[in-house]
């Protein structure tokens, strides 16, 4: 019998970014607003696609490093 492949998740709640970036609630939406996160709704929920996550952490890292 196959056993089922563990998959990631394509998208992330808002709670669940502010986990993952250790982020106000606040902030993510003032992140959503200015374009630097995108994001989308899904019913009433907003989402946040996780290489979109990807791509903000890895954006802040180098401007962290220059």
């Amino acid at each position: 019998m196959l056993t089922p492949v563990p998959t990631e998740p394509q998208a992330l709640t808002v709670p669940e970014v502010m986990t993952a970036l250790r982020l106000s609630r606040s902030k993510v939406y003032d992140l959503i607003r200015s374009k630097q996160l995108p994001s989308y709704t899904s019913g009433r929920a907003r989402r946040i696609p996780v290489d979109a996550v990807r791509s903000y952490m890895h954006h802040r890292l180098e401007e962290n490093a220059a």
